[in-house]
């Protein structure tokens, strides 16, 4: 290729050699830097040679290649991310609102998913993504483990960490879950029950310890005693285990449970034992999947809102982009999460 030929190659499609920049300059009589200056969208171009020039790539069903973008713009319009278990719902809906944001802005996605988020799987994959020229990197990090591997990141490219991270490292973006725990709590103290119990999340997890947090707080200002904390795995199987706990022990009148998956666990032994909900017990989930208003009965419970974080996300990590510089600002954005009110919560009987 000369110096004079326009960073392009010609490639076939459907049959037949596909229309590069040169073939869309001749038909418009004009030079391929003009072509290039339409395609992005350069003020300085006259009307009807811009008007020229969208007609010939109308006629030629031209293409811009992402290559020729790439070098053009110095972007690939590419964005990393690194996810984590997307076999739980957080995590894949995390993903899945990245994704969305991402192309909604016109972008690419390259995935990168870890069995680990220790710190040299986690190195490697950002190394990765920014070797294929990602203009930017989202890591979902809601483990412990991630938010030490993030100090590790040394690349220039900017990076963003996701339901989770080092605050004096990445910008963060997440879902504010000590409040979406503490609305759960509130909502059950303020039924007239005396204490709430907690089934928490895993205890490597971020999200799980500041929904305990959240939880603990809340009845301490209310002058609540905690009572003790139960430990299960996100899985229904853990909270089904862990139900025969709350069964036992007496005076048990509410319980906030951190995901949905552990309270339909909780929710299927207490209807073997015949305890009622809410009439016995009132139970309030986090996440609100989407089967949760079909749990017997509809379970209350505390929405994340996926998409508008995706969109925080990507805010946050395009601001960085466009400044051509990666941030390390103490900087963080947070989405309020919101308590969903179903048919599994009621006010404590009065003969209770």
């Amino acid at each position: 290729m000369d110096g004079n030929s326009p960073p392009e190659r010609r490639v076939k499609r459907g049959g037949r050699r596909a229309a590069v920049m040169v073939d869309v300059a001749k038909l418009a009589g004009v030079s391929y830097q003009t072509v290039s200056r339409v395609l992005h969208d350069n003020p300085h171009v006259r009307r009807d040679t811009r008007e020229r020039v969208l007609d010939a790539i109308r006629q030629l069903d031209y293409r811009p290649s992402s290559v020729a973008q790439a070098l053009v713009t110095g972007r690939s319009r590419t964005l990393g991310v690194v996810s984590f278990n997307t076999t739980h719902y957080g995590p894949a809906s995390t993903l899945h609102g990245l994704e969305t944001a991402a192309h909604d802005a016109g972008y690419g996605v390259s995935v990168v998913s870890l069995k680990s988020l220790s710190r040299a799987p986690l190195v490697d994959a950002v190394k990765g993504l920014c070797d294929q020229r990602a203009d930017g990197i989202m890591v979902i990090a809601p483990l412990r483990s991630g938010v030490d591997a993030l100090r590790y990141v040394t690349s220039d490219v900017p990076v963003v960490a996701v339901e989770g991270g080092p605050d004096d490292a990445v910008p963060v973006a997440a879902v504010d879950q000590h409040g979406g725990a503490a609305a759960a709590t509130r909502h059950l103290l303020d039924l007239g029950h005396r204490t709430v119990w907690h089934i928490a999340g895993s205890i490597d997890s971020l999200e799980a310890e500041q929904r305990v947090e959240g939880w603990r707080s809340t009845l301490e200002a209310a002058g609540v005693e905690p009572p003790p904390l139960l430990r299960g795995d996100w899985s229904a199987r853990s909270g089904y285990e862990l139900a025969p706990e709350l069964a036992r022990a007496p005076g048990v009148t509410a319980v906030f449970v951190a995901n949905d998956q552990m309270a339909l666990g909780v929710l299927r032994y207490l209807h073997e034992i015949g305890r009622a909900v809410p009439r016995d017990i009132s139970i309030v989930g986090f996440d609100d999947i989407p089967e949760a208003a079909y749990f017997t009965p509809q379970l209350t419970t505390v929405r994340q809102d996926f998409s508008e974080l995706g969109r925080r996300c990507l805010h946050v990590l395009l601001g960085q982009i466009e400044s051509g510089r990666r941030s390390r600002s103490r900087s963080r954005v947070v989405v309020e999460a919101e308590l969903i009110l179903r048919k599994s919560t009621a006010a404590v009987p009065r003969n209770r």
